[in-house]
Order: C-alpha cells, then structure tokens, then sequence
C-alpha cells in the first residue's frame, strides 16, 4: 500500500478512462475490461507475466473496439483500465467470482483468502469510481432530458476448456431486449457472420453488473456485445468490427420508441 494507506498511489492512473463527453451521440460506449494494469501495490497477483497478457487479465481488443466505435458515433466513452484479476467491474460485489481466485486454469495466488477489508479497498479505488463516472454522465444526460442508449463492449476467446466457440459476436440481454433484438436481426443480415443470441455468455442478475445496474434498472435501452478476440486482437480488425456496429447500432436504434433514460 502506499504511505497514505491507499491502494493506487498518486502518480498511478485512475480506473477509469472518459471521452467524448461533449458528443453528440445518444449512445454512451462503455468497456468494464479494457486494460490489464494491476496497482504497483500488488504486484504481479503471483501470476506468470505471460499469463498476465491473455484473456485472463482482460478483454483482449475490447478497449480498441470501443474507443474507435464511440469515435464513429461521436459518443461518450468510458473504459476500465486496470485488470479484471484486480476487481470485476462487471460483476455485482457481493458475487463470488467479484474478484477472482481462479481463471480458467489459473489460479490466482494473491487473491486466495482475501482479507474483506482489502477487498473492500478494491472496491473503493476501482470498482466504485468506474461505475460513479458512467452514472454520473446518465444522470448528466438525463437532466438535460437525452436520449441515451447503453453499449457495453466486451471480447471472448476462441476456444474455452477446449471447447471452440464457433460464433463471430455475440448480443447479450437480459429482461430488456428492446436495442438487442433489432441489432441481432441486422447483424444476422450481414450474411456471412455467425451471431449469438445471449451466446457464448447471457446477461443475469448474478452475472453481470454494468448493464443491469446503468441499463435495465434505468430503463435505459442497451445491450452488451462480445466480439470474438482473434477477429480484434489488431487495429485492422478493431476498425472493421468498429465501422460495423457504428453503421448496424444506429439502425438498430432507429426502431425503437424510446424515452430519456
């Protein structure tokens, strides 16, 4: 820890990276594992650095996706930049996998019997002041009566316990389907892609905090999208997945009757 007892000291990055907040756009971008930053204070977690550059420690291609998608829409955007081994910021805090002692077939060592007031700090440095911007610029938005519409953006593997995922993206929901739907029938209009509906992962209460908490219990038209991470893992394959969700997500929102969230 640092001399004033904080978790990230001072010349440390804060959790959350924004722009685009003079934008135009009714659509607010979001990325809950954009970064793998782990705070100096804990060093490496007692994780092997290469175990540290996959999809354990973060969404691989997520943050660049979101970044180039809230550009093309002019939109606001809001990424996490330290690691999902740290703290899940899409995972409600009382939720057993909130910061996780095993990944795949990782275990991670630093967060075995973790101390509840440590956890707690995580929490607050991280969790906490991510989730306190995004509801911040909703409620900005809101009081200027806005429209807005929620995109969380996320990457899955290729292959998981060594089962192959076949699907090119996925569009996740949960009660709310009302952007889902018209974005999956888009997509699925492509033609060449193969799309998932609430594959390879489905949005719940347990599972998913993000656009449960800032999307449905708002009543604030969203979705969560997972791109899968070989189609993404360089800029040329950010840009052309970037350029297809900024040209599908608008027509998707074109269909619905929506109010200011």
């Amino acid at each position: 820890m640092s001399a004033a007892g904080n978790l990230l000291e001072r010349d440390e990055p804060p959790p959350v990276e924004m722009a685009g907040r003079e934008g135009r756009s009714p659509f607010v971008v979001i990325c809950d594992h954009a970064g793998r930053r782990l705070p100096r204070a804990l060093g490496d977690l007692g994780v092997p650095e290469a175990a540290l550059a996959t999809h354990i420690a973060w969404d691989i291609g997520a943050g660049g996706v979101a970044e180039r998608l809230a550009t093309a829409l002019d939109a606001y955007l809001a990424r996490q930049r330290y690691s999902r081994l740290v703290i899940d910021c899409n995972r409600p805090l009382d939720a057993v996998d909130s910061i996780a002692t095993r990944s795949e077939r990782t275990f991670i060592p630093a967060n075995q019997n973790l101390d509840p007031a440590a956890a707690r700090q995580r929490a607050r440095e991280i969790f906490e002041p991510y989730h306190h911007e995004i509801r911040s610029e909703l409620d900005r938005r809101k009081a200027s009566n806005r429209l807005s519409f929620l995109v969380a953006v996320h990457s899955f593997t290729p292959v998981y316990l060594d089962v192959a995922r076949p699907w090119h993206i996925g569009v996740l929901f949960n009660r709310d389907a009302r952007l889902a739907q018209p974005l999956l029938r888009l997509l699925r209009e492509e033609g060449d892609l193969v799309v998932g509906c609430n594959e390879p992962y489905a949005v719940s209460d347990l599972s998913d905090f993000s656009v449960v908490h800032h999307g449905e219990r708002r009543g604030i038209p969203h979705v969560e999208i997972e791109i899968r991470q070989d189609l993404i893992g360089d800029e040329a394959g950010q840009n052309i997945w970037a350029e297809c969700l900024a040209r599908l997500l608008p027509a998707a929102a074109q269909s619905l009757q929506s109010v200011p969230g």
